[in-house]
């Protein structure tokens, strides 16, 4: 499930807003604690952040900022204050989208559906494997999660590159192992399993527990 953070001190909308992203089934969460907007983020890790630029204490883009220093999650700015200087410095300042109060409620669901499906569904050519905001980059052996960045080995990389390529659905073991042989390194079922548990170590040391599933007498999947 999508968590969607949204950063609006005018409750009638920011409670407008929960109550339409959650008939869409995310998870929205809103912020009360306008001193501590980033403390918000780095505790709710959401996937995708609704920021107002006109917010008590520090303004929108100051927020943006400090998000952008530590993630990549989709960043749409939602403001009154829609000409064009604040348009460009949303933009220079990292945000990934715009929209004008007031606006259209089904504008902004798109918007939404858009930036999240670019994020974490949209493999933008054969470089890189996304899913759900796990980035498996195929020209340096590199996986990366919210800024997060770990190099693989060989064999974890084929592992990951099986099993995000055929996200949702189970890998039998054997076919994993076929893959690996193409690494020109001997391959029997258990150097199998020390590659997948070392994997599983590397996935959770950025954040990401229990992503590699064991599908009993099928073999693995990524959820």
């Amino acid at each position: 499930m999508y968590k969607i953070l949204i950063v609006e001190d005018d409750l009638v909308i920011a409670s407008s807003l929960k109550k339409h992203i959650e008939t869409w089934g995310y998870e929205a969460q809103i912020v009360s604690d306008f001193k501590n907007v980033f403390d918000c983020f780095m505790d709710f890790k959401p996937h995708l952040v609704l920021l107002d630029i006109s917010l008590p204490y520090f303004n929108g883009y100051h927020w943006c900022e400090k998000i952008r220093k530590v993630s990549k999650a989709p960043i749409l700015f939602l403001s009154s204050f829609s000409d064009n200087m604040n348009i460009i410095m949303a933009m220079n300042m990292g945000a990934d989208d715009f929209i004008a109060k007031p606006f259209d409620i089904d504008v902004l669901t798109a918007k939404i559906n858009a930036l999240l499906r670019r994020a974490y569904d949209f493999k933008p050519d054969d470089d890189f494997i996304a899913v759900n905001g796990l980035l498996l980059n195929t020209n340096n052996l590199t996986v990366e999660y919210e800024g997060i960045k770990s190099e693989l080995t060989k064999n974890e990389f084929r592992i990951l590159q099986v099993l995000m390529s055929n996200s949702g659905k189970a890998v039998s073991r054997d076919m994993l192992m076929t893959k690996l042989w193409e690494t020109d390194s001997y391959i029997d079922d258990n150097t199998l399993t020390v590659n997948i548990n070392r994997l599983r170590r590397k996935l959770e040391s950025m954040g990401l527990v229990d992503v590699i599933k064991t599908k009993k007498g099928v073999g693995y999947l990524i959820s």
